[in-house]
């Protein structure tokens, strides 16, 4: 019996009842992690994993998330680990503090057994700019398309079956969009919900923690573990956390569902988009409202601009402490401008530079009126909006991305309506600071494509109930590359 296939409840029963233990649920994921060919692994904490899964003797019938492994993105401060955020400029680091998400995790008896690629200090969409290289889809065995960033070493550990969740960071879609690529359920609470303490910061503003499963109720279970006010960050949020797992099976009767019409003409790929008409019967026919309205075509043409303005100013600040002596190598030099020099001209990417750039131009004083603040301006009109909708609808559904994962080497026209709206909108979750969740749809060219519910601040419980219903619309709950089905939508 292959238990890692299974949904976290049932490997808990099997764990209770004693036909498999935290040791071997360990050894067959690190196996599975060494025989992995997507390059998803910054670390493999073998000995590590093995020493503690060994301590855990006793099955704790309470709690769900007792022996099993998991991983976590190379950007959550661990304890005595190495934390690259898959930079150069990090090599060598190792922080004496867990990232909370990591001790709650501890907690509650999980076993951490590596740390996942990213791209380069999470700033990034691809998979593709990590100091190890690009991380491959476990969907795609010729590595010619994208798995999705920035969390995308996360999320092929996930989808290739080797642990049944992993943590990974959403600033603008990286987790939502790589879940979409991966056949994978992948969420983003409110902003607050998740202690942020410990992870290496992008966009404060905008960063969350997230992460992926294999399924709705799995990740419900998760999020209930993840959730909670934390002392040590002063953004985390005192409302009392929901029973998420209860009454998942509540139904969608009633539910009023918003369809952006603008998003939806944006996409041009026929297959999903007739995949996606599908969906919306199949959500009339259980008994939710589904009606299509107007966003607003200039304020989701203006969020890509937006994003991009506000995180890499954001990223500039956040990151100044990245000068080889604070932090990362030191590389020589006679004076602190030498030193930080050649700290970042050889610590960060091409990429990484560029972003840095952009950000020190958007918060020059003579710039900061037409760039930063204009930003900000058309940031809280598309909030705004967002919120308008929402007071008449219970979430808001979207396709997660206008495709499957695209060529790596494939080029994208960032002035087409699909790059613009279709493949941009998910930054409104970040922007607004709102719960959004990406969820399977089906199966296009034999990789997945997967579809987006947003809801109201902390009301995870019924996004998490409308995501429930979908799945079993779908059918499609439990994906991965050792089980997967085909799509019934």
């Amino acid at each position: 019996m292959n238990y890692l296939d299974l949904p976290i409840r049932e490997i808990h029963a099997a764990l209770v009842e004693k036909k498999v233990t935290p040791l071997e649920l360990t050894q067959e994921a690190l196996r599975r992690a060494k025989e992995s060919k997507d390059n998803a692994f910054e670390t493999l904490l073998e000995d590590e994993a093995i020493a503690f899964a060994k301590t855990l003797t006793e099955p704790e019938v309470d709690n769900l998330l007792w022996g099993i492994p998991y991983c976590a993105k190379d950007n959550f401060s661990t304890k005595g680990i190495e934390t690259t955020a898959s930079s150069n400029v990090l090599s060598g680091y190792v922080p004496l503090f867990d990232a909370t998400v990591v001790t709650k995790l501890k907690e509650k008896k999980c076993v951490l057994i590596g740390k996942t690629t990213l791209d380069e200090l999470a700033m990034g969409g691809t998979g593709t700019t990590g100091h190890k290289g690009i991380t491959y889809n476990p969907y795609d065995p010729s590595h010619t398309h994208l798995v999705g960033g920035s969390s995308c070493g996360s999320a092929a550990v996930t989808a290739a079956g080797i642990v049944p969740f992993a943590l990974g960071s959403d600033t603008g879609d990286s987790v939502r969009k790589p879940a979409s690529y991966a056949g994978l359920v992948g969420m983003k609470p409110t902003w607050g919900r998740i202690s942020r303490f410990g992870l290496f910061p992008f966009a404060p503003s905008l960063d969350h923690v997230g992460f992926f499963t294999r399924s709705v109720e799995d990740n419900a279970i998760v999020l209930e573990a993840l959730s909670g006010r934390d002392l040590h960050d002063a953004t985390s949020s005192e409302r009392p956390v929901d029973d998420y797992v209860s009454n998942l099976n509540a139904g969608i009767k009633g539910k009023r569902i918003a369809v952006i019409s603008e998003i939806f003409d944006s996409v041009k790929d026929e297959t999903v988009r007739r995949s996606f008409e599908k969906s919306l019967r199949a959500l009339k026919e259980a008994g939710a409202v589904v009606d299509f309205v107007d966003f607003g075509r200039a304020e989701l043409e203006a969020i890509y601009a937006s994003y991009m303005v506000i995180s890499c100013a954001e990223a500039t600040s956040n990151d100044a402490n990245l000068d080889g002596i604070k932090f990362g190598p030191f590389r020589g030099g006679k004076t602190y401008q030498e030193v930080m020099s050649n700290a970042r001209t050889q610590g960060f990417s091409e990429l990484i530079k560029r972003r840095f750039v952009i950000g020190s131009f958007a918060l020059m004083r003579e710039n900061q009126d037409v760039l930063f603040l204009r930003a900000q301006k058309a940031r809280a009109k598309i909030v705004r909006r967002t919120n308008e909708i929402l007071k008449d609808y219970d979430a808001i559904l979207a396709l997660a991305a206008p495709k499957e994962a695209p060529l790596i080497n494939g080029m994208s026209d960032k002035l087409s309506d699909e790059y613009l709206i279709a493949d941009n909108h998910l930054a409104i979750g970040n922007f607004a600071g709102l719960p959004s969740i990406t969820l399977p749809l089906t199966f296009v060219r034999d990789l997945p494509v997967g579809i987006n519910f947003t809801g109201r601040a902390f009301e995870e419980k019924e996004l998490l109930q409308i995501s429930e219903a979908f799945e079993s619309i779908s059918g499609l709950g439990g994906l991965s590359i050792l089980n997967k089905k085909e799509a019934r939508l």
